[in-house]
């Protein structure tokens, strides 16, 4: 005998909401000051010139410019490489 009915029995029966995380303006694309470029969890990308990060990792624009990504490699402590994206705001 089964302990649990098996046609559609969940245990919790809720679902989260979605966090709609990502990059919202893109390389080439122009930003206000203040505008949110990425949203993320962790340090995914690294913020550049004119771009400062947010408590919960959101990088945005400092000033008005056209956003650039730009990838690098950083060596670590360890003397390991690591590939780092940088976000930067070019001002027109």
């Amino acid at each position: 005998m089964a302990t649990t009915k098996s046609a559609g029995t969940t245990k919790l029966g809720r679902s989260s909401q979605p966090k709609y995380l990502g990059v919202k303006l893109f390389s080439g694309q122009k930003a206000k000051s203040g505008s949110i470029i990425v949203k993320q969890r962790g340090k995914r990308y690294v913020p550049g010139k004119n771009t400062k990060i947010g408590s919960d990792d959101t990088i945005y624009a400092v000033c008005q410019g056209i956003i650039n990504f730009k990838t690098t490699k950083k060596r670590c402590f360890n003397g390991s490489q690591k590939i780092i994206k940088i976000v930067n705001v070019l001002p027109e």
